[in-house]
């Protein structure tokens, strides 16, 4: 089969690989009719998330036909369609009963504290291939994979393997209530589901954050109030929004690859931090490519979400953090007295609920998915992803 594969930082290739077999009872083959680029693919490629294998399959969202089960599989026969949830799990130990499914106990290989297990990431991940492929091996095949209605296309159900989900949980950790305003740092394709997110909890206003003036106007035509951080100061701007107050609730989408205003009122305090930030880059990445340079401000959205929230607020962190992040503003969220609800998302406890409100004509997330790339075409869909090129939002993968 074709896949696409990471040899290192800044090196990923369009390979050839034997295809998958099945390893497992609960395990099984999915023929992936669409997989798509997410920005933790770039954490990989940019060398923020390390300790990949070498040769890896990399990619954690598909959707696909199943071609073949292990007996254990008891819910699914060939020809079914099936959403590929990013994280792995296995549906009975007491975290999964809980909804708990990214900090599984039995998924990942490291044991029971190693933490979550999702497709196409780092050894600490579990090391298991990426969806970025013709063919990948499901394991727990039996809870994890989720059909799809007929009526419910490939472009829709992919935005629910992992990053509506993803979205959705960001909101739930910020605890949004009816009526509340909430700021969303990132308006990237995880940005925007948390925006429409939001708006579905109940949030009466929703800020979005950004530098990408493309990105800003599809927020805005989400009913957003935009921010341009490349423009004004975003902090000053949302507590002149909110009265002197600040928001009561944030939902930091951005993560790690931060980056620092190239111009406006914001500079000038970037500006004096940037030994700092220089710093912080080289702790989380020591090794980097000129060509898939990471963020240069990795603390930078974390700081913006505690100084824009109202004192006693909330924050849901669902932007990357891998493990080598050391630098986070806990002090000043603590003088704050800030409730901090942060990690991976249990992407199988919320597809089947998002999966309804797509089928009942509810939402339709496909009007975020902005290009259709086959697979031949990869490398330069990753590079122009990477990029930020006007228009390319969310990057799905047809095989």
């Amino acid at each position: 089969m074709k896949a696409v594969t990471w040899h290192g930082v800044g090196d990923i290739r369009f390979s050839d690989l034997p295809d998958p077999k099945i390893q497992e009872p609960t395990d099984a083959i999915v023929k992936i009719t669409t997989s798509a680029i997410c920005g933790t693919d770039l954490h990989m490629v940019r060398g923020t998330m390390p300790g990949l294998r070498p040769g890896v399959v990399l990619g954690h969202e598909a959707v696909g036909e199943v071609v073949e089960v292990g007996p254990g599989v008891r819910n699914l026969s060939a020809g079914d369609r099936v959403i590929v949830p990013s994280t792995i799990a296995c549906g009975y130990c007491s975290y999964c009963r809980a909804g708990y499914f990214a900090q599984c106990d039995n998924a990942n290989p490291g044991g029971k504290r190693a933490g979550t297990a999702f497709f196409g990431g780092p050894e600490a991940a579990g090391g298991f291939d990426g969806l970025q492929a013709e063919y990948a091996r499901v394991p727990y095949a039996n809870v994890g994979l989720v059909p799809i209605p007929a009526e419910v296309t490939d472009a829709q159900a992919i935005m629910l393997s992992d990053i509506w989900p993803t979205a959705w949980f960001g909101a739930r950790l910020a605890d949004v209530r009816p009526g509340e305003t909430v700021a969303v740092f990132g308006a990237g394709p995880v940005g925007q589901l948390a925006v429409l997110s939001a708006y579905l909890q109940g949030a009466g206003r929703v800020i979005a954050v950004d530098g990408l003036e493309d990105r800003l106007a599809m927020a805005r035509g989400q009913h957003a109030e935009v921010v341009n951080f490349n423009a004004e100061d975003p902090v000053q701007t949302i507590v002149d929004m909110t009265g002197g107050i600040g928001v009561d609730k944030v939902i930091d989408a951005v993560g790690v690859d931060a980056e620092r205003p190239a111009e406006g009122p914001a500079t000038e305090q970037t500006d004096e931090q940037a030994q700092q930030y220089d710093s912080e880059v080289h702790q989380v990445a020591p090794e980097t490519d000129p060509a898939w340079a990471p963020g240069d401000a990795p603390s930078l959205a974390a700081r913006w979400a505690v100084q824009a929230v109202a004192k006693a607020g909330a924050l849901g962190v669902i932007g990357v953090y891998p493990q080598t992040v050391t630098t986070w503003p806990f002090g000043e969220a603590m003088m704050k007295n800030l409730t901090i609800r942060s990690g991976n998302c249990h992407h199988r406890r919320y597809i089947p609920e998002l999966l309804r409100l797509v089928t009942n004509g509810t939402v339709d997330p496909a009007r975020l998915l902005t290009e259709h790339e086959p697979m031949t075409d990869v490398l330069q869909a990753y590079r122009q992803f990477q990029d930020r090129d006007p228009g390319w939002l969310k990057v799905a993968l047809t095989t």
